[in-house]
């Protein structure tokens, strides 16, 4: 199958991956290209920012939670020929598990799935310093997918000195250049860049944006090296078996301007799985949907909402009848911050929130955990014995009780500790699962709401 492909990546964070990322997918959507987006990582922000340009959703790539051939299957599942794919790197382009290792890294998806890669280099404050920082990830490079080259926050003058130098020294191809513009990228705040739908007028910005980088960067050439991407083809994995029926379960998913950090792949999970999802809001909606079965909470930033979820009664009153009723319930991060008896936010005030878990949660100013984890359950009620599952935390709130009932380990330095508060129909914590990584998860979650509909729906 051909498949064009093509991975922007950079020497380190805030070289403006994402916001030329974006400008490029527009580009190319206004040619009216087959484009789609992947983001490589676990990180929640940019795909949203892609989809924001594209309208379809864009996919998260991660070979730690992956594997090789899954994420090399996931990268072709429902493409067609001459699809055309454009994947945002993570970090600096080797910067993989604990920094230090090449799983989990932009070159080591670069390299499983033979994509070849454009460095986006912020040039400010640099000039012929440029070559051996290029040419050390040149020689860095084993696999030889370097072909090209993009000078960010660059002036016209110095381009067109510096880029035949470049190319003469180094043979590798300057695509094109990005003048800095503050107004033309995005804000960031704790946890990376701001939401699109915080930003006014975010389609007319990045169309913007896309018509200046339009000028300066060869998107012609761009879709060239795209173009020599290598054929390949993969046998996929029998699909799960739907189990899906008339009387299939309810999951009642959190879903709004507080609530949306989730993985496609999660979600797809579920439904092949049998659940049927309903989105819900706890900012906006009264109460829970009717005849739901099990909630999902997943992450985002309820820290900025907190007193029209505080206000918001009605919804926490259902909330805590369901879990009282045993009804099945995960949350994560932001979503358990949302089931503790308060959020204390920066203005010092204890908002109270649902009140299903003990004490509060706090912003500490400081990164509390970071990074990827493998979790195993103490007691058997979401993982069998021995069972382990994928995830990431990336948090600067905590907990007055994080939980003990799973132990994470820390797979780039084996590093151990406790968290999760689990039982027999809840999982909560701070921890972002990746359900793929052990599907178990997503079998006994859905077990559990089958098993609720017919004693609570089905009498």
């Amino acid at each position: 199958m051909k498949i064009r492909r093509v991975m922007l990546a950079a020497p380190k964070s805030g070289s403006g991956k994402t916001t030329i990322t974006c400008a490029l997918l527009q580009i190319l959507k206004d040619q009216k290209e087959p484009v789609f987006a992947c983001k490589c990582g676990p990180d929640y922000i940019d795909p949203m920012f892609h989809e924001t340009v594209l309208g379809i959703p864009s996919q998260n790539l991660d070979t730690f939670f992956s594997g090789e051939y899954n994420t090399r299957a996931l990268l072709l599942k429902n493409r067609k020929e001459n699809d055309l794919i454009i994947m945002e790197g993570v970090m600096g382009l080797f910067d993989g598990l604990g920094g230090v290792r090449e799983e989990g890294s932009s070159y080591h998806l670069a390299k499983i799935t033979k994509t070849p890669i454009v460095l986006v280099i912020d040039a400010k404050g640099m000039g012929q310093s440029l070559l051996p920082l290029i040419s050390g990830f040149l020689s860095y490079d084993t696999e030889h997918l370097i072909r090209g080259v993009i000078l960010n926050k660059m002036s016209k003058h110095y381009f067109s000195v510096l880029k035949p130098i470049i190319e003469k020294e180094l043979g590798i191809e300057v695509l094109g250049y990005v003048p800095e513009d503050k107004k033309g990228s995005f804000k960031s705040r704790h946890l990376g860049l701001i939401l699109p739908k915080e930003i006014p007028d975010i389609q007319n910005q990045m169309k913007e944006i896309a018509s200046r980088i339009n000028e300066t960067v060869s998107v012609k050439a761009l879709k060239r090296i795209a173009e020599e991407a290598e054929e390949w083809d993969i046998q996929f994995p029998t699909k799960i078996e739907r189990f899906q029926t008339e009387n299939a379960p309810i999951l009642a998913v959190a879903k709004d301007e507080a609530f949306c950090f989730y993985y496609k792949e999660n979600l797809n999970l579920f439904k092949e799985y049998g659940a049927k999802l309903q989105y819900f809001s706890p900012l906006h909606d009264k109460e829970l949907p009717n005849k739901c079965d099990g909630i999902l909470f997943g992450g985002g930033y309820p820290e900025l909402y907190l007193k029209e979820l505080s206000e918001n009664k009605s919804m926490k009153k259902s909330i805590r009848e369901a879990f009282a009723n045993r009804m099945p319930f995960v949350a994560e991060c932001g979503g358990f911050m949302y089931l503790h008896e308060w959020i204390q936010g920066k203005d010092g005030i204890k908002y109270p929130m649902v009140g299903i878990v003990e004490g509060g949660a706090y912003d500490t100013e400081k990164i509390v955990r970071f990074g990827y984890i493998e979790l195993q359950e103490k007691a058997p009620y979401f993982l069998s014995k021995n069972g382990v599952i994928k995830g990431h935390e990336f948090h600067y709130f905590d907990s007055t009780d994080s939980g003990t009932a799973c132990i994470a380990r820390k797979p780039s330095t084996g590093r151990i500790y406790e968290c999760i508060k689990s039982g027999e129909h809840y999982f909560l914590g701070f921890p972002h699962l990746y359900y793929p990584s052990n599907p178990e998860f997503v079998e006994k979650l859905v077990q559990k709401a089958k098993e609720y509909r017919r004693r609570i729906h089905c009498k």
